[in-house]
């Protein structure tokens, strides 16, 4: 599809300093078209060898995080190269400090000093922790911030060793999320009145954000029973928050299919209804109706007895299929290795192909009617645009760059 407009953050430059994941929060500006220039040490980030698995000998995590953007090194050490970070700020939007804060401050680059040169800067860091509190300090890789979160517990072996269980990480996705949201809603803001702003985000901090309905709850729970109490549905007894409270859940539960499982969610009077009549068993809802809303039929071990039978004699396509047609919710269950052969999945998601970009990465999951976003190129090697970016943007000629060289200001 041919765009006849730019992209939607066209002509919005971002000035990054960043090392490992906290570099996501520029990269959903950059697939909506955002220019980020990542200004790297001489000896680079060392995202590109973290983690695994590493491709062509770089990691995956540097290919998704920094796609899209240049690489431009700049030794800040080094007055000339301190100069040369002012320079780029004067015609940025935002400067984004992906490291702990203070960082660029100790460099004579903190947020006071750029808007001397540019007022309507928007300052983000995006650290651990954030800047204040007791842990501001403490070094931290992002699994910490969904234990720090309550997100995820620590299990046991049967060895009686402790161990990190499967999940999906939380605040290493959700603080760059959280943080280009509000890096968006300070630039609108200084278009309009001209100022800038300095803000931070921890990925502790947003961890726990996302995960507000559990922590929420415990607190509502503190309150005394006659003001706070469950669902009517449950004959108002308080279950354990969110998908705690859900184990004993029956019409409301994960079921065996023929090649897997399916989550069956007929909560609802209406959607219970209605699966019962597609199957063919109407004596379940006249035997169990059930509440109009909300209703898990909770701990009800002969319907569960029934409709794990029911499950298990058609394949989880089947089901799908027949949930469609007959208005019932169920869904299929996927794990992270399945998820790229659903038809829901590559439907929506057209791969970043890693015959242009190094790896096979989902896009932008944002989609805008009539126009498509721009594809981001392959994540760069260190330095990679130095010249380009000092040529196009400060007017740098052969000369002085090769005076900048020989200060040792571009590594």
């Amino acid at each position: 599809m041919q765009n006849s407009r730019p992209a939607p953050l066209a002509g919005l430059r971002v000035i990054e300093s960043s090392l490992l994941g906290p570099a996501a929060i520029t990269t959903h500006l950059a697939d909506l078209g955002a220019e980020v220039i990542k200004v790297e040490s001489p000896a680079g980030d060392y995202v590109r060898e973290m983690t695994w698995p590493i491709i062509n000998g770089v990691s995956l995590l540097h290919m998704h995080v920094n796609r899209g953007k240049k690489s431009v090194v700049l030794d800040l050490k080094v007055p000339e190269g301190a100069e040369l970070y002012r320079e780029l700020v004067r015609g940025a939007d935002v400067v984004v400090e992906a490291m702990r804060p203070g960082s660029l401050e100790r460099r004579g680059l903190g947020y006071e000093a750029l808007r001397e040169i540019n007022p309507r800067i928007v300052f983000c860091n995006i650290s651990g922790y954030g800047a204040t509190g007791p842990y501001s300090g403490l070094p931290a890789h992002g699994i910490a911030f969904d234990t720090w979160a309550g997100i995820v517990r620590p299990e046991t072996d049967d060895d009686g060793f402790c161990f990190l269980p499967e999940h999906a990480s939380m605040g290493m996705h959700a603080g760059p999320l959280l943080g280009a949201l509000g890096i968006l809603a300070g630039v609108v803001r200084a278009r309009e009145s001209g100022e800038g702003c300095l803000m931070e985000i921890g990925q502790s901090d947003a961890a726990a954000y996302m995960d507000w309905y559990r922590s929420e709850t415990w607190m509502a729970y503190d309150r005394p029973e006659d003001e706070v109490t469950g669902n009517k549905a449950d004959n108002y007894e308080r279950r354990e928050p969110g998908t705690a409270g859900m184990k004993e859940g029956v019409r409301y539960q994960v079921y065996e299919s023929a090649d897997g499982h399916v989550l069956f969610m007929a909560s609802e009077q209406a959607f219970w209804k209605n699966f019962c009549v597609c199957v063919g068993r109407e004596d379940l809802f006249e035997r169990w109706p059930g509440s109009k809303f909300a209703d898990h039929a909770r701990g009800n071990r002969e319907l569960q007895v029934e409709l794990r039978d029911i499950f298990r004699t058609r394949t989880s396509a089947q089901w799908i299929s027949a949930a469609n047609e007959h208005n019932f919710p169920v869904a299929p269950c996927n794990s992270p290795r399945t998820l790229a052969e659903d038809p829901q999945f590559r439907d929506r998601f057209p791969l970043y192909g890693h015959e242009q970009h190094g790896a096979d990465m989902l896009p932008f999951p944002v989609k805008l009617a009539g126009e498509t976003l721009p594809v981001p190129a392959m994540a760069p090697t260190v330095g990679e645009q130095t010249d380009e970016v000092l040529r196009e943007l400060l007017g740098c000629d052969d000369e002085r760059l090769a005076a900048l060289r020989a200060t040792g200001a571009l590594g």
